[in-house]
């Protein structure tokens, strides 16, 4: 789950940074929220369905100045075109489970460029984690959002910057995420086979089925939006964010100590146990109705 330990990778993680003032310039009112939303189950339902009252209450918020972006676990590829569908030009966008934070930049091709990084070695994770699933695909992303996979993956998932490699080419990739992908595995049964491997000084989560996402040691949606919010000026008792999936865990345990971390109706118990406020289910607009509240 988020947060656990899991595997030692046997070097610290490589951080590059844009400095110590915050890289992109940003006009923040006085009564601005800082609001982190998740895509999958969140924005966005199992069938790739983002509803209009969701478009609608995004704009609302954005027009009214608060800063409202994405936190997700998937790729900047596959972030970006995301964001494009609400209407949103975020000031920062996180990806990959907090390993790279995107800031605003109009003399970008995509509109953004990467301002903060943190990366760390596969090899040992892999090897430990291939030596148990013997069936399991996997895929190491790197700093520039290349994604390198091993095995079979969700057409979804592969992405005109995706490149299929041998199993040892991806031991000497510096990866910003690795994604491990068990599909003969219930969640239930990954998640105890996950646990029984003694895995440490790397975080992992389990997601709704058999995917297993692997970030440096200490990285998390929440260290990159303290990140952002620190940049941003905004306090703590106006943050909001939201999610369904394990990797939201730290995520909404950060946003509800002084702010608003509010789970999705669905999301497993484990979830809900750490958000500070339910909504509704992303089939639901759950997302919509929490939203109108701000």
């Amino acid at each position: 789950m988020s947060g656990e330990p899991t595997l030692d990778t046997g070097a610290s993680p490589i951080v590059s940074a844009a400095g110590g003032s915050a890289p992109v310039e940003s006009v923040v009112g006085a009564d601005s929220w800082l609001i982190a939303l998740d895509i999958d189950g969140t924005v966005m339902t199992e069938g790739g369905v983002i509803s209009d009252a969701v478009i609608a209450e995004v704009g609302r918020l954005r027009d009214a100045g608060h800063q409202i972006m994405i936190a997700t676990g998937r790729s900047a590829d596959l972030t970006l075109p995301v964001a494009a569908r609400l209407g949103l030009r975020a000031d920062y966008v996180v990806c990959s489970n907090g390993a790279v934070t995107l800031g605003r930049d109009d003399t970008s091709e995509t509109g953004y460029r990467s301002v903060y990084i943190e990366e760390f070695s596969p090899r040992e994770v892999l090897t430990t984690v291939a030596g148990t699933l013997d069936d399991a695909g996997f895929a190491v992303e790197d700093a520039f959002g290349n994604m390198f996979y091993k095995g079979e993956f969700p057409k979804q998932a592969i992405t005109a910057v995706s490149r299929e490699v041998s199993f040892d080419e991806l031991l000497d990739i510096s990866a910003t995420r690795v994604v491990v992908l068990s599909p003969s595995h219930s969640q239930e049964d990954f998640l105890e086979i996950v646990e029984t491997m003694g895995l440490h000084k790397v975080s992992y989560n389990v997601g709704w089925t058999a995917w297993l996402d692997i970030a440096p040691f200490g990285v998390t949606k929440a260290t990159a939006l303290e990140r952002v919010r620190t940049w941003l000026g905004i306090p703590e008792s106006r943050v909001m964010a939201v999610g369904d999936g394990r990797n939201d865990i730290d995520m909404l345990t950060w946003a509800s100590r002084a702010g608003r971390g509010v789970a999705m109706g669905q999301a497993p118990d484990d979830v809900l146990e750490a958000a500070s406020e339910v909504t509704g289910a992303d089939v639901d607009d759950g997302l919509a109705a929490v939203l109108r509240t701000l």
